[in-house]
């Protein structure tokens, strides 16, 4: 995997490539950029609204593998052209950079082809499926000097660059120990059928699946649950743990940690019978070269029980910085300073990361992936702390029995929240990291091993054949 040296430097390489006459967008400092968008659901849609309400942007192609969503968006946008097949998107000459709101086994390789076809890229969290097609794409990027922005759209609220300065150039809570983060909210389950569920006919299902394997599917609907199939999902973890790992990667860590030295993490699908795959309930402790960071993750109904089992204190959704003069709470649009008798010392209230569109377009203009409040080096490195998290879970169901120094000092207490809410004790896989490049030293059973790469693809739909 690539050295963040080596990236950085690939990046401003690419930074000049970019400048060169082959970029399609030629016209005037004035004229609107042309965007496509690939994946029409509801983070799709959202992102529409973001960009097409901007004067300096204009929606020119939409594509979804699904006729009826695609139908549905393009009636609001009908001067668009459409297609149920993103190359159709991607080829076109009216479309100078791509958005893609996919499955997440569909960001790397849209994002891949939209930059082999000379388009920048806008591409939903977590960057890809694997570790594997992950790499892929930072290396295509800067061969072709694309600018690629990931959506984890906090690290372009001015809150959060606020906060970064209280900690890293002001010292305001003196030497920082750790960090606490969590996510706490409800889902329900997602059904199990007795029988394998149809595909809606207005599914083109060859194009859904992409790269990913054609198996049976026993949820009770195709859209949105794929978020607990690992075959095309990566859990909460990937879901709503990249945000708030990119967070405070950013925040806490000052992005000096790329990837994490070791990871220990246990996790379980518990008191739901369901078709998911992913756990609903989800812990991971993270060593790296900066802070320590444990993260708890629960969708159960009553979301906060694990949190008080661990004696956080913190946001539901977000994370705690503790250093010798206090503390510090960090949120979405809010981030507020405490000292060590937890009064009140500031606040930094922002919109949450509203600026992200301006930001890429921004970029897509300057040609300068230095403008890119999330790039995709970063985008790569917080992915890549969800899915080694993943990976050690999954390694841990499959071969448990590690224990003691192994699991390392801040294990225990999370191991006795996580059972206080599970009713039993999960085992916990440990997997080690080379913190510069990413690379696993651990040998991983096949269950872990499929989020580093997988196993095969489908012919035509590899991320790492183009």
């Amino acid at each position: 995997m690539i050295h963040r040296r080596d990236f950085l430097a690939a990046s401003a390489s690419a930074s000049a490539l970019a400048l060169t006459p082959s970029f399609t967008f030629a016209q005037g400092a004035n004229d609107a950029i042309r965007l496509g968008f690939i994946g029409l659901g509801g983070r799709g849609n959202n992102l529409l609204k973001s960009f097409g309400n901007r004067k300096d942007a204009r929606v020119t192609a939409l594509c979804d593998v699904d006729s009826a969503r695609l139908e549905q968006t393009a009636s609001m946008f009908p001067s668009a052209a459409t297609s149920i097949d993103p190359r159709g998107v991607i080829e076109r000459d009216d479309v100078d950079a791509v958005v893609i709101a996919t499955c997440n086994h569909w960001h790397c390789l849209a994002a891949i082809w939209a930059c082999r076809a000379g388009k920048d890229v806008y591409v939903e969290k977590p960057l890809g499926h694997n570790l594997a097609e992950q790499e892929a794409l930072v290396e295509v990027a800067a061969q072709t000097g694309r600018i690629v922005q990931i959506g984890t759209q906090q690290r372009s609220d001015p809150a959060r660059m606020k906060a970064r300065r209280w900690l890293h150039e002001e010292k305001r809570l003196g030497e920082l120990s750790h960090v606490v983060a969590t996510r706490s909210g409800e889902r329900k389950p997602i059904g199990r059928r007795g029988s394998e569920l149809p595909i809606p006919k207005t599914v083109d299902y060859k194009l859904w699946l992409g790269p990913a394997a054609r198996e049976p599917l026993h949820r009770d609907h195709l859209h949105y649950d794929w978020h607990w199939d690992w075959n095309t999902g990566s859990g909460e973890m990937g879901n709503w743990g990249v945000h708030i790992l990119d967070d405070l990667r950013g925040t806490a860590l000052n992005d000096e940690a790329m990837f994490p030295s070791r990871v220990v993490s246990a996790g379980k699908r518990v008191l739901w019978d369901d078709a998911g795959e992913t756990p609903n309930l989800h812990v991971a402790h993270f060593q790296s070269e900066s802070l320590p960071v444990q993260l708890l993750l629960s969708n159960l109904a009553q979301p906060q029980t694990l949190g008080k089992a661990f004696g956080y204190r913190g946001p539901g959704s977000g994370y705690v910085v503790f250093g010798e003069g206090g503390y510090l709470r960090g949120q979405r649009g809010k981030y507020e300073l405490f000292d060590a008798d937890g009064e009140l010392l500031d606040t930094a209230t922002g919109s949450g990361g509203a600026e992200h569109s301006a930001n890429f377009l921004k970029a897509v203009r300057s040609r300068s992936t230095s403008d890119l409040n999330a790039p995709v080096s970063e985008a790569y490195a917080s992915s890549a702390w969800c899915h080694l998290a993943n990976i050690a879970a999954l390694q841990g169901a499959a071969e448990p029995g590690a224990s003691g120094a192994e699991l390392g000092a801040g294990w225990s207490d999370l191991a006795e929240a996580l059972k206080s809410v599970a009713g039993e004790a999960l085992p916990a896989g440990v997997v080690d990291v080379d913190p510069a490049t990413g690379r696993v030293s651990t040998p991983l059973a096949p269950a872990a091993s499929q989020l580093v790469t997988r196993e095969s693809a489908t012919a035509g739909f590899d991320p790492l054949a183009v």
